[in-house]
């Protein structure tokens, strides 16, 4: 018994030197499971690395390989990557739950709807390090630029699509757990994270600062104008044309937003409601009308007598 364990424990420090060999910081998971292995706040004895205070598993995790030697010396770990330190952005591909006793499903799975998201803004599916998951998803792994603080998400850009950045871990290839392994299948190198998936996730710019020179009523008559005009045309869009009009539509009335015309969420739910009469899917018109308007609004922040 005593062979096979060893030879798991030395497969699992293998992993867990490559992913730090990759800049990735890692910590142990449970043997077998996708839970943290390190102790919680509540069990801390404020020794060791929590001498100054209690250090989660995102503070912890590191590169240094003789730490991860150390650690994975003691019992088979499986490997967590925690992806905000590591610079990463991991979006996860779910497989949809299943609704018999067979285990299926039809709905479609995040890699499905994955990929309608990039068709719809016009890219492919990018070629960057991937691995498979024990349920049979994706993990997508993307560099993030330097500076760039992105957040976890869950469905928010499409359905079965989450994303894993600051706060957020995944599990490495080579870990296994009961529902089976994690393996690497895709490219060798993790891709940048696309500009335009980046706009999508960004946070939401700060709300417009108070414009220098008084708002009129006849600028906010104007403003009102063009949204009912934008929303009647987009909620009149025909199949072929709906995302592109409530895209336009979105980059147009940002600036309403940016000047302090209009408040953003009166703009958000008059073109959200606009699209799903047209027939788009409620995600697929939050995912656009963010993008979008993060876009206009950072582009127009500018004194209005200066436009």
């Amino acid at each position: 018994m005593t062979q096979p364990t060893d030879n798991r424990r030395e497969a699992l420090l293998a992993a867990a030197l490559n992913a730090a060999a990759r800049g990735w910081h890692v910590f142990p998971l449970r043997p077998g499971t996708k839970r943290p292995a390190l102790h919680g706040e509540a069990t801390c004895t404020g020794t060791g690395p929590c001498t100054a205070g209690h250090q989660k598993w995102e503070q912890r995790a590191t590169t240094d390989p003789e730490c991860i030697r150390a650690t994975w010396s003691r019992a088979p770990f499986n490997v967590g990557i925690a992806t905000g330190p590591s610079g990463l952005l991991v979006v996860d591909l779910d497989k949809p739950k299943s609704t018999d006793d067979k285990g299926s499903s039809d709905a479609p799975d995040g890699a499905a709807t994955f990929k309608a998201l990039c068709e719809r803004t016009g890219h492919a599916v990018p070629d960057t390090y991937r691995t498979r998951t024990a349920s049979s998803g994706q993990h997508l792994y993307f560099t993030v630029q330097s500076g760039v603080r992105l957040a976890n998400t869950a469905g928010t850009i499409a359905p079965l699509v989450d994303t894993r950045a600051w706060g957020g871990y995944v599990v490495a290839a080579g870990s296994t757990t009961p529902a089976g392994p994690y393996e690497a299948v895709g490219g060798p190198v993790a891709a940048s994270l696309p500009a335009w998936l980046l706009n999508i996730l960004k946070p939401a710019p700060k709300p417009a600062r108070t414009p220098s020179v008084p708002v009129t009523a006849q600028s906010r008559r104007y403003a009102d104008t063009a949204l009912d005009n934008e929303t009647r045309n987009v909620a009149g869009s025909q199949l072929g044309e709906r995302e592109r009009k409530l895209f336009v539509a979105a980059r147009a009335l940002g600036r309403f937003i940016a000047w302090g015309d209009l408040p953003r969420d009166r703009v958000e739910q008059a073109l959200q409601e606009a699209g799903e009469a047209a027939g788009l899917p409620s995600s697929q018109c939050r995912a656009t009308l963010r993008s979008a308007l993060n876009w206009s609004i950072a582009h127009n922040q500018r004194r209005r007598d200066a436009a």
